[in-house]
């Protein structure tokens, strides 16, 4: 399990896939699987046009109540990142990297990186001191 994320993926003894995730008491459980499901997204894991799981399959596959899974899949929705097509699923939109990225990006710059920022004013730290880490973070993780 990589220590860096907020959920890991494992297989059940019968072959079913089970997402375990470490929620976070202080943000809303639908927001936090929001925030999975663009993961998937940016990362391409999900690509456009992809069917995504069933309200009821990741409820059982966070062990969540669908009830908030269905919360997660509105919001989405209201973001443009995922639609419904009536009796087949949700699906990936068509613009959903793009709406995920300024979602996420919005989220970050305004409930994260305050938290940063004020970290690093007391700790005397300048920014210079982050893109030497950041840069050895993308080659170990991304590239």
């Amino acid at each position: 399990m990589d220590s860096n994320l907020p959920y890991f993926e494992a297989k059940t003894s019968i072959g079913f896939k089970k997402i375990i995730m470490q929620f976070r008491e202080s943000i809303a459980i639908y927001l936090q699987i929001a925030d999975y499901i663009c993961e998937r997204i940016l990362l391409k894991q999900w690509k456009t046009g992809e069917r995504i799981p069933a309200v009821r399959e990741l409820a059982v596959q966070l062990e969540v109540n669908p009830n908030t899974v269905m919360r997660t899949y509105e919001f989405l929705q209201g973001q443009s990142i995922i639609h419904n097509q009536r009796g087949i699923g949700y699906f990936v939109s068509p613009d959903a990297v793009k709406n995920a990225t300024q979602y996420r990006k919005a989220e970050f710059m305004d409930k994260e990186l305050p938290n940063i920022f004020r970290s690093m004013y007391m700790l005397g730290m300048d920014i210079d001191e982050l893109k030497t880490r950041y840069e050895k973070f993308k080659k170990q993780n991304f590239l």
